[in-house]
């Protein structure tokens, strides 16, 4: 790594550091001023809400780092242009876009934390909802209770604890779709879950009844339920948010969504917006960095100005979008990943336009 490699580097680290740290305490900060006295009505102590909090700040970060991407990027740049370094980096022969290409690299790399964080986020988001009383605490059982499965089929049970995976007093039946399968009944003492076999029936029968009328039925030690794909978690009787849930907790809430013909527009972009928010991490710095070289004026408020500009008017398409991919206007997909577009091809258009 060349010298003018580190110092290009270490710079936009440094400043990234410094931005994505800084950002999450800002967002705390407007955040408490406008929600403290809600906590303090609910009777929360202020180690309540400071616990809180700090489960909140893997979201803060995440939100924070296309925004510290564009803030490093442009003032790491752009000091460059002022003092005209890239111009003797240039003269050296040294091209702009070998000069910016440990940002480009830091910024695949930062595009693969964010994207880390963005499927830890929904369970830090979840334990501080928790904690803050938006949400009742998840119990960790549930009793007397009948759960369509992904499958279609009926399951039953007197008591399902998730801590170790046990469900007691089981019943789970798939009624015949045609003329040639049976409805089959499956009853069990208890069901044992395990993470490789799934759910294991114990000490119970299997009956199969026919459409013909006749019936069988057979008495099991041990029966693997393979039908039955949902962990001991899926089953409680819990309701979470969107941004309580993973890329994949998504996908099956879509597809629970969509057989039961409700309306998947809004669960399906917030799911393709968990990819689409880290990758906008190096897309706004393939952005940022040539467009820190359209002026050589203006020092440190032009710097911010085109930050700032830069990042509500990403924001604004990123809601409209949003907004439309929720209603159904646009597909999921295009609703998320548009803002990343635009950028992109601003992006490419500023690097084409940079003297080289």
């Amino acid at each position: 790594m060349r010298i003018l490699d580190r110092f290009v580097l270490g710079t936009f680290l440094k400043l990234f550091t410094v931005f994505v740290v800084g950002a999450p305490l800002l967002f705390i900060l407007v955040d408490v001023t406008d929600r403290l006295d809600r906590y303090l009505d609910r009777g929360l102590t202020m180690d309540q809400v400071a616990m809180g909090y700090l489960y909140q700040f893997p979201n803060f970060f995440l939100w924070a780092f296309p925004v510290a991407g564009l803030l490093a990027s442009v003032f790491t740049i752009f000091p460059m242009t002022a003092h005209r370094e890239i111009m003797a980096a240039k003269a050296g022969g040294i091209s702009f876009y070998r000069l910016i290409l440990p940002m480009v690299l830091a910024g695949i790399l930062l595009t693969g934390v964010a994207l880390g964080l963005s499927q830890l986020v929904p369970r830090t988001n979840q334990t501080a909802a928790e904690l803050l009383g938006e949400r009742e605490r998840r119990q960790e059982w549930r009793s007397n209770f009948v759960y369509v499965t992904d499958s279609g089929e009926s399951l039953a049970a007197r008591r399902l604890t998730a801590s170790d995976g046990r469900m007691q007093g089981v019943t789970l039946q798939r009624i015949s779709r045609n003329a040639e399968d049976p409805t089959r009944h499956i009853l069990a003492d208890q069901a044992l879950w395990h993470e490789e076999e799934g759910w294991i029936f114990q000490n119970g029968w299997v009956r199969e009844v026919y459409p013909d009328g006749r019936e069988e039925a057979s008495r099991f030690t041990e029966y693997a339920a393979e039908s039955l794909v949902e962990g001991p978690r899926d089953l409680l009787d819990t309701v979470r948010d969107e941004e309580e849930m993973t890329y994949a907790e998504l996908g099956t809430l879509a597809e629970r969504v969509a057989r039961s013909g409700g309306d998947t527009g809004r669960i399906l972009t917030k799911r393709e917006q968990q990819l689409a928010i880290p990758v906008a991490t190096l897309v706004i710095i393939l952005f940022g960095a040539p467009l820190a070289t359209s002026s050589r004026r203006g020092g440190t408020a032009y710097g911010i100005g085109i930050s700032l500009a830069t990042t509500m008017f990403y924001l604004m398409i990123l809601r409209v979008a949003g907004a439309m991919g929720y209603a159904g206007t646009l597909p999921a997909v295009v609703a998320a990943w548009t803002p990343n577009a635009i950028f992109a091809v601003g992006a490419v258009i500023l690097l084409a336009r940079v003297r080289t």
